[in-house]
């Protein structure tokens, strides 16, 4: 941890996220131009509404290439709304709300509108982590943290028609603000990152504790930062009351949930299940899958078992909860699906691994080399349309 000596300013991270985006940006071209067809590219899975199309090859596929998975469902909502018999409502809005307003603007396409939203956003997420990282430790851990996260293994949802890079900006900014005792632009930050995903609940035990500890530093009154917390669930709440006003069912979001086959869990069942299937506990097709999500997913875990103490509480509240939610509703025949994407977001993490490499406790170069590899594979998966969603 570092004592503060000056406010810092986001513009002082600009140069080092930007540089940290466009190589990013840039290998993901240049991946998307040759991974597209160098492995054999399974079928695209349309979604109701919103066909898969071709496949480009090439430096179309640079363009293209991450249109797959869960981002057709985003685009086709983003196109033609919600519809209250295929699940649709299991995506919450904000997203393709703000693909569609950008959309608008762009003369109406929707893939290049989203790819705009995503990558603006990531970059945004990008400063105000840094911005962030300087408060609660310092310049150096900023650096490493940001470098950490754009290299992830799954880091390239943040460049595709997800919601992962939208989310990290407003929860990031949630705590920037919380932080800075600004509690009205905390709470609102906070209610839109929930109404972009589910997971953003987590965001209202943690800016509670914040709240008390801001009190305890800066006095004032408790009541209006415990109120900017609990508003947090304003958003979704809005969105119940949407599908409540719209179809007569408020609880559609929840009750779609059973078309995606995901069942309460132990959390540590779903993993000790993930962990028979990825090194031959039961009989697969397919165990690859299985294997990436438990390495993917066991980094961050490990992470956080070893330098919880390095955390601040409400950092490690939140970030537990981002973890143990989805691991206790799993889809049943692979356990740990969609958590390598999930615990991108969860930024205390790469907190942990940049404080401990700027400490020489873990080679900084080996996690770079690391996740760098297993981003061009994870990467080139996707874009084949193998099943990493």
């Amino acid at each position: 941890m570092k004592n503060e000596v000056a406010e810092p300013r986001l513009r002082d991270g600009l140069r080092p996220c930007l540089i940290t985006f466009i190589a990013l940006r840039v290998g993901l071209v240049v991946l998307a131009a040759i991974a597209v067809g160098v492995i054999p590219a399974r079928e695209g899975v349309d979604v109701p509404g919103w066909l898969a199309g071709q496949i480009d090859h090439g430096w179309r596929a640079a363009f293209t290439a991450m249109e797959r998975q869960d981002a057709l469902w985003f685009l086709r909502i983003a196109t033609a709304g919600y519809d209250a018999s295929d699940g649709s409502a299991a995506f919450l809005p904000l997203y393709p709300l703000v693909v569609r307003a950008v959309s608008w603007i762009v003369g109406g396409r929707p893939l290049l509108a989203a790819t705009l939203v995503s990558n603006a956003a990531f970059l945004g997420a990008l400063l105000v982590l840094y911005d962030l990282t300087v408060r609660e430790f310092s310049d150096a851990v900023a650096r490493r943290t940001i470098v950490y996260m754009a290299v992830f293994p799954t880091a390239f949802f943040f460049l595709a028609p997800y919601s992962e890079s939208l989310f990290l900006l407003l929860s990031l900014l949630a705590f920037r603000e919380a932080r800075r005792d600004r509690w009205p632009s905390a709470a609102f930050a906070g209610a839109l990152a929930a109404l972009t995903r589910s997971i953003g609940i987590m965001l209202v035990p943690a800016l509670l504790l914040m709240a008390f500890e801001r009190y305890r530093a800066n006095g004032g009154r408790l009541a209006p930062r415990v109120a900017s917390a609990v508003a947090v669930t304003l958003g979704p709440l809005a969105y119940f009351a949407w599908w409540g006003i719209a179809h007569g069912d408020a609880l559609a979001p929840l009750h779609a949930q059973a078309d995606w086959q995901r069942v309460a869990t132990f959390p540590l069942v779903s993993l000790w299940r993930a962990t028979l299937m990825a090194f031959g506990g039961l009989e697969l097709l397919d165990p690859a899958y299985w294997i990436i999500d438990l390495l993917v997913t066991g980094v961050v875990i490990a992470a956080l078992m070893i330098g919880w103490r390095r955390l601040p509480v409400p950092y490690l509240i939140y970030a537990l909860g981002c973890l143990l939610i989805p691991l206790s509703y799993p889809f049943e025949p692979r356990p740990l699906l969609s958590m390598p994407r999930f615990v991108a977001v969860i930024f205390p993490a790469f907190w942990v691994m940049a404080d401990a490499t700027e400490r020489r406790r873990l080679p900084s170069t080996v996690v770079i080399a690391c996740f760098a590899a297993g981003l061009g594979l994870s990467a080139t998966l996707f874009m084949n349309w193998w099943y990493i969603f």
